[in-house]
């Protein structure tokens, strides 16, 4: 019998979560000094996920500086 392919584990599955554990919520909490050692961990303020944008790479503008600069230093010999 075949998995289901909405059961199968996907190579993306490593992505930014929204919602963290309680442990590193008390982590985050703890580096923001909100929290303290011997508090209830239970009813713990909400902690802001942060998602990571990595931003794109421009490369038309960078081919044509790098294609106006070779013809530059070959107009100059």
């Amino acid at each position: 019998m075949t998995i289901d392919k909405t059961l199968k584990i996907r190579r993306g599955a490593g992505q930014n979560r929204s919602v963290l554990t309680r442990v590193e919520r008390l982590e985050n909490l703890r580096e923001a000094d909100r929290w303290q050692e011997g508090d209830s961990p239970l009813g713990l303020p909400k902690v802001r996920v942060r998602k990571l944008q990595l931003k794109k790479k421009k490369k038309k503008k960078e081919e044509e500086e790098e294609g106006a600069a070779g013809a530059e230093a070959s107009g100059d010999q």
